[in-house]
């Protein structure tokens, strides 16, 4: 199904948080992906941190509009995630649950307009936390609020409010998130029309305790097959990441953080591979 309209809520300044964030890892992790003679997808996922080491794997089947993911780790947890596009015009229904706690269960709903989108997640469990967000625009501009109610209490437990502005050489956000105490801006610049090389900065400012934080960053394509990222925050930690696609949707990450204010502190490095047919 193809998406319509302005995006969920969620996607304002996804841009900013991927760029600052995703792909930084600071363990050992291989993934590997297969796709079964029978169209079923199976991804087998090792990560070891500190001294411990974690297995998991997944299967994804997928059958004209309905997708079907489960996932079991080594701590015998079992994860079922079952989606269906178009299961009404332009909606999307996603079902899940985490066992042996049958309370983790939630079911989603998303509906996409042309000039507005909508989502809602509930609970299965009795007297669950029902969340709720919507999103208007048109031309790249998109104004957003969301909003989680807790059945048992009556009370909120969040609501936040956000403007996103999306044009082909930059994005923005302005996120008012924590029911009105935190405040976050965003932005993403393009350099150049291919997307070579792009500039990205978030100002987060906590009005209850007067806290700022800044982090800067950039993403620089060496070559097809090759990106570079880096970001600095103001209290002095600076990471960076290498990644190589050794072969078609097969990535090599390699990540390192440590802190400019303490250098005597051993620095933090991360190796993953994912490797796919």
């Amino acid at each position: 199904m193809a998406m319509k309209g302005p995006g969920l809520f969620s996607d304002i300044g996804k841009k900013a948080k991927d760029l600052l964030t995703r792909d930084y890892t600071y363990d050992q992790k291989l993934t590997v992906s297969t796709v079964s003679a029978s169209g079923v997808g199976l991804t087998s996922t090792a990560v070891k941190k500190g001294g411990l080491y974690t297995l998991d794997v997944s299967s994804v089947y997928k059958y004209k509009n309905t997708v079907v993911d489960i996932k079991v780790d080594t701590e015998s947890n079992i994860s079922t995630t079952l989606t269906v596009l178009d299961a009404l015009p332009s909606t999307k229904l996603v079902t899940s649950v985490k066992l042996p706690d049958y309370n983790s269960g939630k079911v989603e709903l998303h509906y996409f307009h042309e000039n507005a989108t909508f989502a809602s997640v509930v609970g299965t469990k009795p007297s669950p936390v029902v969340e709720f967000s919507g999103t208007v625009g048109a031309q790249g501009v998109a104004f957003g609020a969301e909003a989680g109610y807790d059945t048992a209490t009556g009370k909120f437990t969040k609501y936040t409010a956000a403007i996103g502005v999306t044009k082909p050489d930059y994005h923005a956000a302005f996120i008012l998130a924590d029911k009105g105490d935190t405040i976050k801006v965003s932005g993403v610049y393009h350099l150049d029309e291919k997307q070579k090389a792009s500039a990205v900065a978030e100002l987060t400012r906590k009005l209850s305790t007067n806290e700022n934080t800044l982090t800067v960053g950039g993403l620089y394509k060496i070559d097809p097959q090759t990106a570079v990222k880096a970001r600095l925050n103001n209290t002095g930690t600076l990471a960076a990441l290498l990644q190589h696609e050794l072969k078609p949707k097969s990535l090599l990450t390699i990540s390192g953080e440590f802190d400019t204010k303490a250098l005597d502190r051993a620095p933090k490095f991360g190796l993953a591979l994912a490797l796919k047919p």
